[in-house]
């Protein structure tokens, strides 16, 4: 299959689009979303030149189970999936951070703390620790959610300092998130994994909190395999982890890190393929479920017209 890298629909209703890194967003009558996860990938907050076969597919079908399975906790902004590159949901307006959440000192954590830092985001860090250490309780260190160009780490007093949010929304949030990473460590558990760290992202539709966009996806989060998690730390050697982290270190092998005037390298058909197995290899082993392709040569007419029934339909 061919990797969909870009979008360009008219949808009856359409009145905005939204390109972000990954996901091409589509409001229609300022009251519904059309989110089409394409295949392409970011990273250092660079998009790559090259896209990954049915990434944006395991991105969208992973995020919708778990936007089912905690749908109890809070409300979440998804109405159906009427393609499996798509979720349809309720318009919001998303709050201005990132609400990350870590129980591993792993990626963007553990750079930090080899540096020498020990807050991050506000937030004290134990002395003594190695990297990929399981930190005493789960720590929450909030980003910007920037338009264009890099997140930010901010504290909860900055947040609060610069408005973005509101203090007894924010205390919400954290509430949110740390049962929205319990639940999803739970899952994780059950199928042999350990949810290192991930973010959530929220939004309001008519004065309501919901949980927006992907959760525990690999793009949004690290996992580690339980299985011989400890003997691995004991003995110094890399975890076997599932996530975008091996991207980010073949970036870094080839001299990219997303430094201002930087080119991302293209990447090869081989390690395209790579990236892409890995990526189907989560879905199936986060979800206990056999990864099933979309056979299609063109994805995205067939976007088009799934996501045209669904609005004609509701």
């Amino acid at each position: 299959m061919k990797a969909l890298t870009a979008t360009n629909f008219n949808f009856p209703g359409q009145t905005s689009v939204y390109k972000g890194k990954v996901r091409d967003v589509y409001t229609i009558d300022n009251e519904l979303m059309l989110m089409v996860v394409t295949d392409r990938i970011s990273a250092f907050d660079a998009i790559l030149p090259d896209g990954i076969p049915y990434k944006g597919q395991v991105l969208n079908q992973i995020a919708a189970k778990f936007l089912d399975a905690t749908s109890d906790i809070v409300p979440n902004w998804k109405l159906d999936t009427p393609d499996p590159m798509v979720t349809a949901g309720v318009f919001c307006e998303p709050y201005k951070v990132e609400m990350v959440i870590r129980g591993y000192l792993a990626g963007h954590a553990w750079r930090e703390y080899k540096k020498g830092e020990r807050t991050l985001c506000g937030v004290p860090l134990p002395e003594g620790m190695k990297e990929n250490d399981a930190f005493p309780e789960p720590i929450i260190t909030p980003t910007t959610k920037e338009a264009v160009g890099h997140d930010e780490d901010i504290s909860k007093e900055a947040i609060l300092k610069q408005g973005l949010v509101k203090p007894e929304e924010y205390d919400l949030l954290e509430e949110y998130t740390r049962k929205l990473f319990k639940r999803g460590s739970e899952m994780a558990r059950e199928k042999g994994l350990l949810l290192v760290d991930t973010k959530y992202e929220f939004g309001k539709a008519n004065d309501r909190i919901y949980l927006i966009d992907e959760i525990h996806t690999p793009d949004s989060s690290r996992y580690f395999y339980e299985d011989g998690y400890q003997q691995r730390q004991d003995a110094g050697k890399p975890q076997r982890q599932l996530s975008k982290e091996f991207v980010r270190e073949w970036l870094m092998e080839q001299g990219f890190n997303g430094q201002t005037k930087q080119e991302p390298p293209r990447m090869d058909e081989a390690f395209t393929q790579k990236v892409s197995e890995r990526y189907i290899e989560l879905f199936e082993k986060i979800t206990g479920e056999k990864f099933i392709k979309t056979p299609d040569d063109n994805p995205h007419e067939r976007i088009e017209q799934h996501c045209r029934q669904f609005l004609e339909n509701r």
